[in-house]
């Protein structure tokens, strides 16, 4: 029996009065796809960091290929061949392809750099990768986010990597590259390298792991074989109960319109959307990424121009406005980029929650801080959102617990009409379960919600209607049982969709 590629046991990591590891145990075995789900709170992320040296446990033992495995930081990790690629690339975007691979990891000699050496390095690196066509004097910030997946693999590479984690690495890609890194994945397993993979889709699991861990409140529940075990069993392991709907529906009525947009146009995107969202409606919008519908709803918000075209918000028309004043006009947007422009991280969670809508908790015009906390912890508990207490950062929750703190402000802010840009994004299956109902609790108390999605399952099983938008022309929203996922497809590519 050859030694495991990596052996955790009794691993434990603590944040002051946190648990985030209470004892894990993992085993990861040479030229292995292993999955490690849980829900959001688990202490994936923190199992990860102890692996990858950006934390140090505070017990248990590790071992790595037979020999004692305890590195002082991220570059000892690298330098036992473990590399991390986060959810959010840690790559310098002002920076060339070339420079980003090789950052730290330069070839000299006698003082002097060997560049044309560490280029055909670079360019041996991106063609065993499978994309040859990056160019490596290409600035990071021309790259797509797949591209950019590839610049830090790459870079892993170079380090004779044998154990990558991947986290959540499909969570910004297209179809057709969530398929590349799949193939990718499959090459870097048939030259010995183990994998773990950490994704929310289970389907994603299925088709690329060999094996899974749960955890699940800082411990490790449950592994085996993935071909072994039902999704459903799956999902129960990973929340400790069954969970009986994934797409829970609340009986809602459409009624009158609330949302008109007429050939709206933005700068560069979209160049044409029109579509009417009624109180009581779940409005979907489907297409690839880049095809302008986060700017639909930028522009729609006031955090984008608008060239031309009318947007009617109940009885109020207005092509232009600020953020404040669709606010006023009972528009609450749910940004795709939480931890940009979502959320302020270094700011409490009350913060939060409570920024977009201060007047009723100040009395006197003096804010009353008892009200911000006792009015955010009241949605906190709503959402179910893991946490300490209301001050509590931002920044320190796990990235589905923040998503559901950018929920949680909307709901505060009483919206009428919610602008839902990915709203599961990075969020496990029960979570989503629980988003999905309150979507329907919204509408089902007259609220109109527009939700934004690159996953179709979930436009499936949440939306009324669906409307799909190519190359920055929306086409007109039908019903949901009118469609095909392929029939979906082939509008976001072009293929029903009238070009002006």
């Amino acid at each position: 029996m050859t030694a495991p590629r990596l052996r955790m046991t009794g691993v434990r990591k603590s944040y002051g009065p946190t648990h985030a590891l209470r004892g894990v145990d993992l085993e990861l075995a040479a030229g292995e796809v292993h999955a490690l789900v849980g829900e959001n709170g688990a202490g994936k992320s923190t199992l990860m960091k102890v692996i990858s040296g950006a934390e140090t446990p505070d017990a248990g033992t590790m071992e790595f290929d037979g020999a004692a495995y305890q590195p002082a930081g991220p570059q000892a990790a690298r330098r036992r061949g473990v590399a991390m690629i986060y959810q959010e690339l840690a790559v310098c975007p002002h920076l060339s392809v070339e420079a980003n691979v090789l950052l730290g990891l330069e070839s000299a000699s006698a003082g002097f750099l060997k560049k044309a050496a560490d280029r055909e390095r670079v360019r041996a690196a991106l063609a065993e990768l499978g994309h040859p066509e990056i160019d490596p004097a290409a600035p990071v910030e021309t790259l797509s986010p797949a591209a950019r997946q590839v610049v830090e693999i790459a870079r892993a590479l170079l380090t004779d990597v044998k154990l990558l984690v991947l986290d959540e690495p499909t969570s910004a890609l297209t179809q057709d590259d969530a398929r590349r890194l799949f193939e990718l994945i499959a090459r870097l397993k048939a030259r010995g390298v183990t994998v773990v993979y950490i994704s929310h889709f289970l389907e994603e699991i299925e088709a690329v792991a060999d094996r899974f861990t749960v955890l699940r409140d800082g411990l490790s529940v449950g592994t085996g074989r993935v071909k072994d075990v039902t999704r459903s069993r799956l999902v129960e392991m990973m929340v400790g109960r069954s969970v009986d709907e994934q797409y829970p529906r609340v009986p809602h009525t459409p009624g009158d319109v609330v949302l008109d947009l007429s050939d709206l146009a933005g700068a560069p995107l979209p160049r044409s959307a029109s579509l009417t969202l009624r109180r009581g409606e779940i409005l979907g919008l489907a297409g690839l990424v880049g095809s302008g519908r986060t700017e639909l709803l930028r522009a729609v918000y006031g955090l984008a121009p608008v060239r031309r075209g009318t947007v009617k918000v109940h009885t109020v028309t207005a092509a232009t406005a600020t953020p404040a004043e669709r606010i006023r006009q009972g528009l609450g947007l749910l940004s795709e980029d939480r931890k940009e422009e979502g959320l302020t991280l270094t700011r409490s969670l009350a913060d939060n929650v409570t920024l977009s809508r201060l007047g009723p908790l100040a009395r006197l015009g003096f804010l009353s801080p008892a009200r911000v906390r006792e009015t955010a912890a009241a949605q906190l508990a709503r959402l179910g959102v893991k946490h300490r207490d209301a001050d509590q950062p931002a920044g320190e929750l796990s990235g589905g617990n923040q998503q559901k703190v950018a929920l949680a402000r909307l709901l505060h802010q009483d919206a009428d009409v919610f602008l839902l840009d990915e709203p599961t994004r990075g969020v496990d299956v029960a979570s989503k379960a629980d988003i999905y109902r309150l979507v329907g609790e919204l509408a089902a108390a007259g609220k109109a919600v527009l939700v934004v999605s690159s996953y179709l399952p979930e436009l499936f099983g949440v939306c009324d209607r669906i409307a799909v938008m190519a190359r920055g022309v929306l086409g007109p929203a039908r019903p949901v049982g009118d469609w095909s996922p392929e029939q979906v497809i082939a509008a976001a590519t072009g293929g029903e969709m009238k070009q002006h």
